[in-house]
């Protein structure tokens, strides 16, 4: 073989291992007010600080970004807030990942976990889409086990939403006894995210006896991570997974092991923290309308995401709203494709 194209091809290779992650310009940097408490950084359960987890992959790094911008925009005390990324342990690139961090902001205050897909190996039950059958989409489930023990509570962000008011205030809401709080939707049949097996088993079916189980988002959650840990609520999470490989009793992904252990005893959120649905089903992603009320999140939790409509020159009406959130160097990164399917 030539020299040359030896030298060609090693050049191609390292190119392609370079450049594999998009970029991003660099946000602007966000200061507290004067108002704002002071905190020691390296004092992660200072009463002070908001903890927000978000995980980061190729597919949804784009939303992950604007996501996180949108957060320190809209937030009355940014140099607060301190960002939990995970990414999976198999991901070639994690080192990447922290550049594209650390260069689009290089003023945050961010911890990186790597997440072992061994844990939820033999776990995962195959769903109506593939993105929801990934194995970093159910380390929320194991929050608990990758931050640092002195972190109490921690608020759950899916990488498909932007912030549009002040964190704080859904960081401050009062879970009383609860272990969970978010947004609740008590109108929605609860039946259709179970199969027949389930309601046919009465085993299982009494696990839902006795309780007012209403829907909630799991893209959007504040989590009391000390009575997390007390509770074992992963090992609870993780009974039903293993019963959903046995007997098939659900269709969509992490969500409805979440529902089966907390339906019925979240602390319940304004409605205006998740604005979910905005991407449609999740077979064909259509555009949807908000609901109605006052909007403080927006969740594009479904098919269809903003930047790929964008992209494609087939924006929906609110897609609008999350495009000044990205910060996605198009000249920087051509050859990059984003997809969700």
């Amino acid at each position: 073989m030539p020299l040359l194209f030896i030298l060609l091809l090693f050049l191609t290779a390292t190119a392609i291992s370079a450049g594999d992650l998009p970029a991003f310009r660099e946000a602007p940097a966000f200061r507290n007010g004067k108002e704002c408490p002071r905190i020691v950084r390296s004092s992660l359960d200072n009463p002070s600080m908001i903890h927000i987890a978000m995980t980061l992959d190729e597919t949804y790094l784009r939303g992950s970004v604007a996501g996180v911008f949108s957060v320190l925009q809209h937030a009355s005390c940014p140099e607060n807030i301190v960002f939990h990324f995970i990414a999976s342990r198999l991901y070639s690139h994690n080192n990447n990942l922290r550049h594209v961090i650390t260069s689009t902001f290089p003023y945050l205050s961010f911890h990186l976990y790597l997440f072992d897909s061994n844990l939820v190996k033999g776990k995962i039950s195959y769903s109506i889409r593939r993105a929801l059958d990934q194995p970093l989409n159910y380390a929320r489930i194991y929050l608990a086990d990758l931050v640092p023990s002195a972190v109490r509570r921690i608020i759950y962000f899916d990488s498909d939403l932007i912030v549009v008011d002040d964190v704080a205030k859904l960081w401050n809401i009062n879970l009383g006894k609860h272990v969970v709080g978010a947004p609740e939707y008590c109108h929605a049949n609860f039946s259709h995210y179970f199969t027949q097996e389930f309601w046919s088993r009465p085993v299982l079916a009494a696990s839902l006896k006795g309780r007012k189980a209403c829907y909630f988002n799991t893209g959007v959650m504040v989590i009391d991570i000390w009575k997390w840990r007390e509770g074992k609520f992963t090992q609870r999470l993780e009974y039903w997974m293993r019963i959903q490989k046995r007997y098939r009793i659900y269709e969509l992904g992490s969500l409805p092991p979440f529902l089966l252990v907390f339906a019925g005893d979240v602390e319940g959120v304004e409605h205006r923290w998740n604005q979910h649905g905005l991407g449609g089903d999740n077979l064909e992603g259509l555009c949807r309308n908000l609901h109605p009320g006052p909007v403080s999140l927006l969740h594009w939790s479904g098919k269809g995401k903003p930047w790929l409509r964008l992209d494609n020159n087939r924006p929906c009406p609110l897609d609008t709203l999350w495009s000044p959130y990205d910060l996605f160097l198009r000249h920087h990164s051509s050859n990059y494709f984003f997809s969700d399917t």
